[in-house]
């Protein structure tokens, strides 16, 4: 389940590539990091530090540890490139495997620490579990961190953190680059993103976004937040009623739409930019599967279910999808005018308890058990020694 734990370095018998290998009864309970340790992978990739025998600014890439000859685990080398973090271009700077004993100044702290080989290492990760990464880095390296992703990569994480989190990383973003990461957000998230903030920052980025971006956030606003229009999303797929099957099933394939919203495609008269002309009904993807290509969607569209009000409270719209076995259900204005799509993945949100993902980044906290004397010794002594 993910679970951070923590796993004293005397118990490790060896290291190999894909696999740890340990002696004695793993400590279940939750990794809390000691003020006195160090997180290799969060903390020291991108630090500048200093060569002793040039006394030049080198930045550190990747660590090496052996086994000594007692059976105990030290950090050997250190892999760097020689140039300070910002000032070396991609493929460029000489690079270097020293000595531990060559470098110096993994002790000071480092402002502005650079975060390229980090987020190298967690390249493939989801962002949930990117997110998860971020969680548990200090205030300093998770600002560091979301500095140096795009915007996308950014308000994908964004999207999977808890409140607390959010808040914290987009208030310590320069405005306008908060504004783009709010605006590469899903609409329903950026609003509840902002919905967390002072009134009179949430305004302020608002301004900075794009009009359009904008106009989409501030109606999600204007909702009750455990309604149908405060947990839609104003995204859905939407099609005229002459479209045909493959213009349907080519919008469906698109990478970034979410599986809950690329369920269903939503047949209405033109304009097909929320909120939409007249509401005409919904056609489920098996349905396209099943019809020739060029057939009208108008012509298959099923209308025999009322869509939602935004004013949906949220029991009625959990019965909804579950009575009607729905991922996604349209949600319509008193005129029928498409106004979003609320999904399943949102409606769980607003269900499972306020901190659940907290809960879920530390892989839950009901699970700890007993708690060795043995292991809680060896964590002292591995704090004390420096390990």
């Amino acid at each position: 389940g993910r679970r951070r734990i923590f796993l004293p370095m005397t118990r490790v018998t060896s290291l190999e590539s894909g696999q740890v290998l340990t002696t004695g009864v793993i400590n279940m309970r939750r990794f809390e990091q000691r003020t006195s340790e160090t997180l290799v992978l969060a903390e020291l990739l991108d630090r500048t530090v200093t060569r002793v025998k040039t006394q030049e600014e080198v930045t550190v890439l990747d660590v090496a540890m052996v086994q000594t000859r007692v059976r105990e685990w030290e950090i050997s080398k250190v892999f760097v490139q020689v140039g300070k973090v910002g000032r070396i271009r991609k493929g460029k700077g000489e690079t270097l495997t020293l000595d531990w004993s060559a470098v110096t100044g993994f002790s000071l702290t480092e402002e502005g620490q650079g975060a390229a080989n980090l987020l190298a290492t967690f390249d493939q990760l989801r962002p949930a579990d990117l997110a998860n990464v971020l969680h548990h880095l200090s205030a300093k390296r998770r600002a560091e961190v979301a500095a140096a992703l795009d915007d996308d990569r950014l308000a994908d994480v964004l999207e999977e953190l808890p409140e607390d989190d959010q808040v914290e990383i987009i208030g310590k973003l320069k405005d306008e680059r908060a504004a783009d990461v709010l605006e590469a957000m899903d609409p329903d998230d950026a609003a509840d993103l902002l919905s967390d903030l002072p009134e009179e920052a949430a305004e302020r980025l608002l301004r900075l976004m794009e009009p359009e971006d904008a106009a989409s956030v501030r109606r999600l606003l204007s909702y009750e937040e455990d309604t149908a229009g405060g947990l839609m999303t104003t995204e859905p797929i939407v099609l005229e009623p002459d479209a045909t099957v493959a213009e349907a099933l080519a919008r469906v394939r698109i990478a970034d739409n979410k599986p809950a919203l690329a369920a269903q495609v939503y047949v209405c008269r033109p304009p097909t930019e929320t909120p939409t002309g007249k509401y005409l009904g919904t056609i489920h993807f098996q349905r396209l599967l099943r019809e020739p290509p060029y057939t009208l969607v108008g012509s298959i569209v099923d209308d025999d279910l009322d869509p939602l009000p935004p004013s949906t409270p949220l029991p009625l719209i959990t019965s909804y999808l579950a009575a009607y076995n729905l991922v996604a259900a349209p949600v319509v204005d008193e005129t029928d005018h498409l106004l979003g799509a609320v999904t399943v993945d949102d409606v769980l949100d607003h269900l499972l308890p306020d901190d659940w993902r907290e809960a879920a980044l530390h892989g839950g906290e009901g699970v700890e058990g007993d708690v060795l004397d043995d292991d809680t010794h060896e964590r002292e002594s591995e704090a004390a020694g420096g390990r």
